[in-house]
């Protein structure tokens, strides 16, 4: 909820044009952006930098991101030291299904972990751009968004004092656990959620990939995935109960389940080792509408999320970024409010195409172990689709790539 204004003289003032309050790839980008066109902002991060740019995420980046990041000067490290990806690999029946979608569509992925993008990020912004970012504060609070003169205060981790920062505009970048979006009063907000009943069991090995592309694994016993991360660590995916406990899973039958799930005619063996992690995640999504409210921007988790079924999540992170980042330069350098006044309803059109497709994929992935005859058996007929079907072929390359919702 929004607090009500601090009392004059109960902790510190400072003036800045903007706050950003999370420092993920939302946050930084916007804050890069800002920074770019000397715009005074300021950026705040519950945890420490070594955590956010040493915590474990994900790492499918589409090609228009990068492009876009680039076209921002902050895409220099990532270009040198992604892995291209241009085919990914369906199992089902027992057999291998290798779909080329960059020679559908022309566009490939960028692999790259989130973590080193964060790092990239946050040298750019601090290091090398010269930002404010202050890592480690503690009740984050948000004041006045109704009015000219919003604040975001906080207790400052050094001294245990509270400060507070007066802006013209807060950008809610601080992920699905943070409060910016509770700053919303239920009145102005709608919330549309989905719980797809499913888990997944998130898997890191110290293993180098078992093959040169993304495999999806779709079995009777539920869904399983390998993603390539680096040379030596993949990423693993079961499919699983909510809600089950990691410790349910031990390294044998971690293995077993994976070999028997992405088992295939003439695939090469897995390569096994050491899980260094194990986490369940539950599949569910939700929606804020709309992503603003007063002088308040919601960015990234803080507004929408998606589950990894599509790789989708900080893809859409970044187009919310680079929207709200260009809209901020605009409304503060040229006191043009039009990019902020369309901003949620741009937002919103691409985050409603990606999870529309996200819920389609995950029909595909677990609709064989459903224990549900006819839907199986649909799974399978839109999957033996997309490799008869040149039209078909082509639709899915486009959304699986974001090709689909131009930039």
């Amino acid at each position: 909820m929004i607090l009500p204004s601090p009392h004059p003289g109960s902790a510190p003032e400072e003036r800045r044009t903007v706050v950003v309050v999370g420092a993920g790839p939302a946050g930084l980008t916007v804050g890069n952006i800002l920074r770019a066109a000397s715009v005074d902002c300021v950026v705040l991060e519950t945890e420490s930098r070594q955590f956010i740019e040493t915590r474990p995420r994900a790492g499918v980046i589409e090609e228009w991101a990068v492009r876009e990041l680039g076209r921002r000067g902050l895409a220099e490290r990532l270009r040198q030291r992604a892995e291209l990806h241009s085919v990914c690999e369906f199992r089902f029946g027992g057999e291998r299904y290798r779909f080329p979608y960059a020679d559908l569509t022309g566009s490939h992925h960028y692999v790259y972990p989130q973590p080193l993008l964060v790092t990239d990020l946050v040298r750019e912004y601090a290091d090398v751009r010269g930002g404010d970012i202050r890592f480690g504060v503690r009740e984050v609070r948000l004041h006045d968004l109704d009015s000219d003169r919003p604040a975001v205060s906080y207790r400052c981790p050094e001294t245990g004092e509270r400060r507070l920062l007066r802006c013209d505009v807060v950008a809610g970048c601080d992920g699905a656990r943070g409060v910016t979006r509770d700053a919303i009063p239920a009145e102005h907000r709608r919330i549309a959620r989905q719980d797809d009943g499913i888990g997944w069991l998130a898997l890191l090995a110290e293993v180098p990939p078992s093959t040169d592309c993304v495999l999806f694994g779709v079995h009777q016993r539920g869904f399983a995935g390998q993603m390539p991360r680096s040379p030596e660590v993949t990423r693993f995916y079961l499919q699983c109960p909510p809600g089950d406990d990691p410790e349910n899973w031990s390294h044998d039958r971690v293995w077993t389940e994976l070999r028997e799930r992405l088992a295939a005619t003439g695939a090469p063996p897995l390569t096994e080792g050491r899980l260094i992690e194990k986490r369940v995640l539950d599949m569910h999504h939700y929606v804020v509408e709309p992503l603003t409210h007063g002088r308040l921007f919601l960015a990234g988790d803080a507004g929408h999320l998606i589950a990894p079924i599509a790789a989708k999540g900080m893809n859409l992170a970044l187009h919310d970024a680079f929207l709200l980042g260009d809209a901020l330069t605009a409304y503060v350098t040229r006191g043009d409010g039009g990019g902020l006044d369309d901003y949620s309803a741009a937002s919103l059109r691409r985050v409603w195409d990606y999870q529309e497709f996200s819920q389609w994929l995950s029909d595909i992935y677990h609709g064989v172990a459903s224990g549900d005859p006819f839907r199986a058996g649909t799974t399978l007929a839109r999957l033996r689709r997309l490799f008869t079907s040149p039209a078909a072929a082509t639709a899915f390359a486009e959304q699986y790539l974001g090709t689909a919702a131009a930039y």
